[in-house]
């Protein structure tokens, strides 16, 4: 039984799956007791999104990246699972704990524990603190001149961009662990699929841990950062970071992220047109947070309200099309393939693969956002639904009813020489660049020397564009009363 002076801290991990520039951890750190660090898997309260499969691999994976970095320091990660408001006081009790910390989440439902564990842990005499360690601002300093919260990007990035950031700190040197209770096997919480195990593309793909989160980012700058301005709008070259699944997580930070991104522009070796785009980027998350947590329904109800009545049609072959990546347009299929061979979609291709199912199949964006969840290694429960309503033209700072993405003109200038469809689409490999984003248009000749034979190895389109645009446009306009 620890003495009263040497009672322990306990560290509880969430999302922010890391040692380095971890606030909670650090500040337990800082207090000199003895440290039991834990994470807490609840599948049990109520109000809270459960991870899709994609997550909970990739969560698995991390877990035990984090478990091999703390045992390297001479500790242990204590896994448990159950309901966060019994769990956590209670393990604070029986190892008669001065104080647990934790970083803090955005949704209300994780409010909502949060502020029950705290209430919890209170009366039991036991210090709670919270910190701010996955968001460069918290969601309540960055505020318009009346002091609402913002509803369009722009502004709220110069605002937020004016206030100073802290500088990410690096993990400690020296750790000292107290004695930890025993705690569940990772491989007991089936957290990887096993029959049928569909997750051999994102083994393939990702790595989770935060070494390798530090490796991507360092070789982004050092490498895809160049040209990012321009480049990341191109699904077929590596010019993106593919950070997402790592800042989902908190593998790394954005403090870490952005800190880089400024070093590596002082230093010169990162052009600062490229970098400005970047950093725009990483505030784009803090934006969508910045929505969650002051419109917490975001997942769930159209952020504009007048969408409400917007007429969907729902037509569940189509839908079943666009999941299958079966829908007669190469690229918004090699998007669609490509989520569920590694998990992740380049952003460029996100936005038409969601507009083809939102407008060109009349489809809820809620039903894509779901199918996002469960696919994505980045499933984001902010990112996620505050994307889908921008294109759906929903939500909040939204893209323009009538923005429709011609997939064959976004594969045309995105994808000139098709070297994207034919990696993901292999059945047009051997179509010319000039038709394989058309292969409907392509000669009877040019399609049986690629080998294709539309309707039996590659579909017709399930809807014609222009048909499509305008149906939905007709529908947009009956929605504004035009």
């Amino acid at each position: 039984m620890p003495s009263s002076t040497d009672r322990p801290a306990l560290v509880w991990f969430r999302d922010d799956l890391r040692l380095a520039d971890n606030p909670a951890l650090d500040a337990a750190q800082a207090s000199g007791r003895p440290l039991v660090l834990i994470f807490l898997l609840d599948e049990a309260s109520e109000d809270v999104r459960p991870l899709g499969g994609a997550a909970r691999w990739w969560l698995g994976r991390s877990l035990a990246a984090l478990a091999a970095d703390i045992e390297t320091k001479g500790g242990r990660l204590l896994l448990r699972r159950g309901r966060a408001s019994e769990i956590i006081p209670g393990l604070a009790s029986e190892l008669r704990a001065e104080a647990v910390y934790w970083n803090r989440r955005y949704g209300a439902g994780e409010i909502a524990i949060d502020t029950a564990v705290k209430a919890a842990l209170t009366a039991r005499h036991v210090n709670a603190e919270s910190f701010g360690g996955n968001l460069l601002h918290e969601p309540w300093t960055v505020q318009t001149q009346s002091g609402g919260p913002f509803r369009v990007f722009t502004p709220f990035y110069r605002r937020a961009m004016a206030q100073p950031v802290r500088t990410p700190v690096r993990a400690q040197a020296a750790w000292r662990f107290a004695p930890a209770p025993a705690g569940e096997r990772l491989e007991d919480w089936a957290l990887e699929p096993t029959a049928p195990d569909w997750a051999g593309g994102l083994r393939e793909a990702w790595t989770p841990g935060e070494a390798r989160a530090r490796a991507a980012l360092g070789t982004f700058l050092d490498e895809g950062i160049h040209g990012y301005g321009e480049g990341r709008d191109r699904p077929d070259r590596p010019s993106t970071s593919r950070l997402s699944p790592f800042l989902r997580f908190g593998e790394i930070s954005p403090h870490q992220a952005l800190a880089a991104a400024r070093h590596a522009e002082a230093d010169g070796s990162a052009p600062p047109r490229d970098v400005a785009k970047f950093v725009s980027e990483v505030y784009w998350r803090e934006f969508s947070y910045h929505l969650l947590f002051h419109f917490p329904d975001i997942g769930r109800t159209n952020f504009n309200g007048r969408f409400d009545a917007f007429e969907w049609a729902n037509d569940e072959g189509l839908m079943r099309a666009w999941r299958r990546g079966l829908t007669g347009y190469p690229l918004v299929d090699a998007g669609m393939r490509q989520l569920w061979q590694t998990g992740w979609m380049h952003n460029r291709i996100r936005m038409v693969a969601a507009s083809f199912l939102i407008k060109h199949c009349l489809t809820d964006w809620r039903r894509g956002e779901e199918w996002f969840w469960d696919t994505l290694v980045d499933a984001d429960p902010a990112n996620n639904p505050a994307s889908w309503q921008w294109v759906a033209g929903s939500g909040a700072d939204a893209a323009p009813y009538f923005r429709v993405f011609n997939p064959v003109a976004q594969g045309e200038k995105f994808d000139p020489e098709g070297a994207y469809v034919r990696q993901f689409v292999p059945e047009l490999a051997a179509l010319p660049s000039d038709i394989v984003h058309r292969p409907w248009e392509a000669a009877p000749t040019v399609l049986r020397r690629a080998g294709v034979v539309l309707g039996e190895t590659y579909p017709r389109p399930v809807v014609d564009h222009a048909q499509a645009r305008q149906r939905a446009l007709d529908r947009f306009q009956r929605l504004r009363g035009e």
